[in-house]
């Protein structure tokens, strides 16, 4: 079968498309036939800055087909369509090749009305957006309708991946979303993905706007630029607030002090893949019926531009993800 590996940190080109063995599953574990490829942020920083122990296939989500399993794990799998999530965590084998054997688990039933795309791009945005909407105090564990009703969600960065799964999650769970972005460009695809409310905080007050949306405040946020935001977030959130951040804009965040205190805020930093197992179960699960609800889509009309690359030029794919793409990056690995 084709791969890409790596054999040591550093820029794109040290990944190669070579020639491996079809693995065999092994106890508890599933072979899927890998359709396409998923990149995150978190890909080609781990490429850049983590020397891996032996040859490395990257990417951590995707989606495909089962053709086989281990012992332990029903023969009625086969044939399951599949979307796949931390394939390559703790584990030398990621997404990039044809063939990738994982825990059953990890692989997670794709409804057929769902396309092999937005399989692809669940995995890690949307199970980092689910983390940051359930970490509220009295606030539902497991996202579902009606979860979130009556309350008022902000998504900071609403074109990007996590905060269009957050936005789409929030919005079959009943929120009312408000979300800022740079521009208009992104103004469109943040409505695209369902925001009530977009605001435009180089055109805007965002304060002043996002007040005048919400009087009592919101009552999460979801956070992709916490340094650069602390002091918005701490002027538009509710009493017992959470402001989750899932990414850094720096190493250090100077967190107001008392506006957080006077309104008992929790800032909660999120990172998906040490999320307790608990959590991380009723990530997977809501995600998937989300899913299966037909609540989360992919592509432009639902707010997440594709952005296409064959197998051969994985390279090119983490370049465009790592350079700001506006969307979701996938790499088509099996027609």
């Amino acid at each position: 079968m084709k791969a890409i590996t790596y054999k040591t940190n550093g820029p794109a080109d040290v990944m190669a498309l070579t020639d491996r063995a079809v693995p065999t599953p092994g106890e508890g574990e599933v072979r899927v036939a890998v359709r396409v490829s998923g990149v995150n942020p978190t890909d080609w920083k781990s490429r850049q800055y983590s020397t891996p122990q032996s040859d490395q296939v990257p990417n951590q989500d995707g989606s495909g087909v089962i053709d086989a399993v281990g012992p332990g794990v029903p023969d009625a799998r086969i044939g399951e369509r599949v979307w796949l999530w931390e394939a390559a965590w703790g584990r030398a084998d990621g997404t990039a090749q044809e063939y990738v054997t994982l825990p059953a688990r990890q692989a997670v039933p794709l409804p057929e009305h769902a396309s092999f795309d937005l399989g692809a791009s669940l995995g890690i945005p949307a199970l980092t957006a689910h983390r940051t909407l359930t970490v509220a105090d009295g606030g539902p564990e497991r996202l579902a309708p009606g979860a979130l009703a009556g309350r008022t969600v902000l998504v900071a960065g609403g074109a990007g991946a996590v905060g269009n799964a957050a936005i789409q999650l929030a919005r079959w769970a009943g929120a009312t979303v408000i979300t800022t972005v740079s521009g208009p460009e992104k103004g469109e695809l943040a409505k695209a993905a369902g925001a009530r409310h977009v605001v435009d905080y180089r055109a805007q007050d965002a304060a002043a706007e996002i007040r005048r949306i919400a009087p009592d405040g919101v009552n999460i946020v979801v956070e992709v630029a916490p340094a650069a935001n602390a002091a918005l977030d701490a002027a538009v959130v509710a009493p017992d607030a959470v402001v989750a951040f899932y990414a850094e804009d720096s190493d250090t965040v100077q967190v107001p002090a008392r506006p957080s205190m006077l309104v008992n805020v929790r800032w909660q930093g999120v990172l998906v893949y040490t999320v307790p197992a608990v959590a991380k179960d009723h990530a997977v699960a809501a995600v998937a019926a989300a899913v299966a609800d037909g609540a989360i889509g992919v592509g432009e009309a639902a707010g997440l531009p594709l952005h296409r690359f064959p197998l051969a030029r994985t390279g090119d794919a983490h370049d465009a993800v790592q350079q700001s793409a506006i969307g979701k990056v996938l790499i088509d690995v099996a027609p």
